[in-house]
């Protein structure tokens, strides 16, 4: 069997979508790894968490000893870390990445605050890699009223991002997801990656959930890679699924495994954006262990060996749902499928 990439479960499905008004409660840290913990196929089991910067989770401001703590913790179930979430956006002390000199600040503040307990991590030896995820932290509205001029400032501000990772030997990767201004659509995000110009250290962040509705145009109706008309014929996918990946692949330093029904959801303060299913949900519309060729295997169909963990996302599954044993065992066999298809062994 395949050893690489190494299998995560994401800790932000606890929060992200929770805990407002109206919204169901917040899932604990110690909950979900114990979820996690409790997978397994076949004797396999996850390897590793990728982590959300932010309360009840992880504070943003945790101590060198709360680090500790926290990597202790983590070590106990038997996993490492991967990448980690930056809490960029305006109500979680972040700012618009397009926004007020002083936004913008607060952003790469928050991009300092998640590299510093990246780097203690890796110094705990409890993160052999990963990258410090972020995303523009504005909307499609605002950023439509000057596309040129607000996709210029987001470039600068990820510019200045990149300063504060390189310093602390991380790298960024930006969230593609069609809810984030400037960076809404497979073009938006190319165009976006370029003007920030810092190839080694700024990269996408690909999730097959959210670059499935990249394919189908939704927020950027003139960027669609299928047909208007279009009823899930392979031929027309397939060709959209490469052209798609053609342009971001080369970008990509962190990679999700998800499974889409192609319509978008909101939960809580959270916007609507690509509806995360169940693994064996039937109205599914990818089959994530060939779909998630696309972005481990290169043009020519050799695997790239680039991404070194993927990351299962299940953002907004229903606390119900996300307690029962089954969804996580399901999830970990897509993931084995996914390695053994285009992984390989060290």
């Amino acid at each position: 069997m395949n050893n690489f990439p190494k299998l995560h479960n994401a800790m932000w499905p606890g929060l992200v979508g929770k805990g407002s008004t109206g919204a169901e409660p917040c899932i604990d840290l110690d909950t979900m790894l114990d979820l996690t913990a409790r997978a397994e196929v076949n004797g396999v089991k996850f390897d590793g968490v990728d982590l959300f910067l932010f309360d009840p989770h992880v504070s943003i401001d945790i101590s060198d000893d709360g680090i500790k703590a926290l990597a202790d913790k983590i070590r106990s179930k038997g996993f490492v870390v991967g990448s980690v979430v930056a809490p960029v956006w305006p109500p979680t002390g972040g700012g618009s990445a397009m926004g007020s000199e002083e936004e913008r600040a607060k952003f790469v503040t928050q991009v300092r605050k998640s590299c510093r307990i990246a780097a203690k991590l890796r110094q705990l030896k409890i993160r052999p890699g990963g990258v410090v995820r972020i995303d523009t932290a504005c909307g499609i509205e605002g950023w439509e009223k000057d596309p040129k001029g607000n996709t210029k400032k987001i470039a600068a501000t990820f510019r200045e991002a990149a300063k504060v990772a390189q310093d602390y030997g991380e790298r960024l990767a930006a969230e593609g997801e069609i809810c984030w201004g400037g960076i809404h659509s497979w073009k938006y995000a190319v165009q976006l990656l370029e003007a920030v110009d810092r190839p080694k250290i700024v990269g996408f962040q690909a999730d097959m959930a959210h670059t499935l509705l990249f394919a189908l145009g939704y927020n950027a109706p003139g960027h669609r890679l299928v047909p208007e008309k279009f009823s899930w014929e392979p031929d027309k996918f397939h060709a959209a699924m490469k052209k798609l990946t053609k342009a971001l692949r080369p970008w990509t330093f962190d990679f999700h495994v998800a499974q889409n029904d192609a319509t978008v959801k909101g939960s809580g303060t959270h916007d609507k954006t690509g509806r995360h299913c169940l693994a064996t949900d039937p109205n599914g519309k990818l089959n994530i262990a060939r779909d998630a060729g696309y972005w481990l295997r290169d043009e020519s169909g050799k695997v790239t060996k680039k991404i070194r963990h993927i990351c299962w996302d299940g953002c907004m599954f229903p606390n119900d749902v996300m307690k029962k044993p089954d969804t996580w065992n399901n999830i970990l066999a897509a993931m084995i499928q996914v390695r053994e298809n285009h992984g390989w062994k060290e």
